[in-house]
């Protein structure tokens, strides 16, 4: 059976099939999934609640003591799986929910990740979102409590933000409905590949780094051709990310690198 050129299929899922399954995922049935990340206390579990109604159920990560939400809703004639991920600061992986978190993005590489951030704290968010743009390029952000950030005179120039992220920012009020339609219009839109992200990311001044991660992705690349965000894989290397170092040498990096066959795109 032949393989799928992904630059050459449109609307074709970029999820990793073989991955989601490890993780648990049952994509029967749906055509793409989608995650849900966002430091706590932003209002993502009400996001969650607000987009997948009663057609959600719980359970544990595999391996895990971790809950994991799902649920499903349909839109533009398509069903998006939506996975709820743990609240998180950060994806250094120094935590169980960090790294689960963190695992789903890189492994499982959603056909769209929206991140959800609190319109009222939105520097103490941003530490979470780029680390997330660092992994993927389809992201959303849910710029969500929008009606407490009004109440507390705090005004926010979101069409600056989303052009200085190279994503699209959705300002929301989850718990009165306010901007929901907009942001499934924005989830369908990055999935379908109709919105191409161009995520911002770090850059270091670092001459010595630089060349460090130079030689180490070339090495990477040499063992696993065609994988994708490989200067962020060396840069976790060079940090001592053993979560990185132990899929090195399990082997599961290169999943990474998958092919999409026929069934498992739908027209």
């Amino acid at each position: 059976m032949s393989n799928v050129d992904l630059n050459n299929c449109a609307n074709c899922p970029v999820h990793n099939m073989g991955n989601l399954k490890k993780l648990g995922i049952d994509m029967s049935n749906f055509d793409f999934v989608v995650a849900l990340a966002g430091n706590p206390n932003t209002g993502k579990s009400t996001v969650f609640n607000y987009l997948t109604g009663l057609r959600q159920h719980t359970g544990n990560w595999p391996g895990k003591t971790v809950a994991r939400a799902e649920g499903g809703f349909e839109y533009s004639e398509k069903k998006f799986k939506l996975v709820d991920l743990p609240g998180t600061y950060s994806l250094l992986s120094t935590s169980t929910d960090e790294e689960v978190a963190r695992d789903f993005i890189l492994f499982g590489q959603p056909d769209v990740t929206v991140i959800v951030v609190d319109a009222t704290r939105i520097e103490r968010n941003l530490n979470l979102v780029l680390q997330i743009l660092e992994i993927t390029d389809r992201a959303v952000l849910c710029l969500n409590l929008m009606d407490e950030a009004r109440r507390n005179g705090i005004q926010v120039d979101d069409r600056t933000l989303s052009k200085e992220l190279g994503i699209p920012i959705i300002p929301t009020s989850a718990r009165q409905g306010e901007g929901m339609n907009e942001l499934l219009n924005a989830i369908n839109d990055v999935a379908l590949g109709k919105y191409i992200c161009k995520p911002y990311r770090l850059k270091t001044n670092s001459a010595e780094l630089n060349t460090a991660i130079a030689k180490l992705s070339k090495e990477i690349e040499i063992e696993y051709p065609g994988l994708p965000n490989l200067r962020w894989v060396a840069l976790r290397l060079l940090e001592g990310d053993q979560s990185i170092i132990d899929s090195i040498r399990s082997g599961d990096l290169g999943n990474l690198k998958k092919e999409i066959i026929p069934n498992e795109v739908e027209a």
